[in-house]
Formats: structure tokens, C-alpha cells, sequence
């Protein structure tokens, strides 16, 4: 059974910077794309970032030169560095396993408070 569990979320300051660490079990890992999603209250899920298994990236322009996502394949983690970070930037952050099929963890709260 495939699990993902983020970690690493939490209350920081404006300017701030947090590391999200998202653990994969129960199948390959190193052969999937895998993203980083965000959900704030009362809105919908926005994509944030992804890395192919080659390591290519990409990135949502209201990140684009402040985040980070990386990942290792040897530890079946993925991982989000998030640096200057912004109160616009609060939600829940989701890993996503793209697949096929998709997979999802539970979820990770950061608030950023200004």
C-alpha cells in the first residue's frame, strides 16, 4: 500500500524559511514524477511545484525564485525549501505522487504570519 506523509510544516514570520519533507512507501519511487500542491482556506488546490525523475523542475510563477524542490531517490523523499516566505504563501501543502495511478499524503500546515 503506497503512503506518502508530509512533515516539516509550521508557524513562521514573514521572510521566513521552511523545509517540507514528503516520505514515499510502498512502491517505487524513483520512477515518478512528484509535486508539492497547496490549499489555503476557501480556495481551491493550486499546484506549486514538481520534479521529473531525471530531476527536472518547475514551478508556479508565484514561487518561481523562492522555492525549491528537490528530491532523493535513495531516501524516497521529496523535499520543499521554501525561503521568503509571504502570508499569501499560508496553507496546507499536499505531496503528490504523480503515477500512474496518483497518490496523495494527508497534508502539512504552514502559516506565515505578517
Amino acid at each position: 500500500q503506497v503512503q506518502l506523509v508530509e512533515s516539516g510544516g509550521g508557524l513562521v514570520q514573514t521572510g521566513g524559511s521552511l523545509r517540507l519533507s514528503c516520505a514515499k512507501s510502498g512502491s517505487i519511487f524513483s520512477i515518478n514524477t512528484m509535486g508539492w500542491y497547496r490549499q489555503a482556506p476557501g480556495k481551491q488546490r493550486e499546484w506549486v511545484a514538481r520534479i521529473t525523475r531525471t530531476g527536472n523542475t518547475n514551478y508556479a510563477d508565484s514561487v518561481k525564485g523562492r522555492f525549491t524542490i528537490s528530491r532523493d531517490n535513495a531516501k524516497n523523499t521529496v523535499y520543499l525549501q521554501m525561503n521568503s516566505l509571504k502570508p499569501e504563501d499560508t496553507a496546507v501543502y499536499y505531496c503528490n505522487d504523480l503515477g500512474p495511478p496518483s497518490y496523495w499524503g494527508q497534508g502539512t500546515q504552514v502559516t506565515v504570519s505578517s
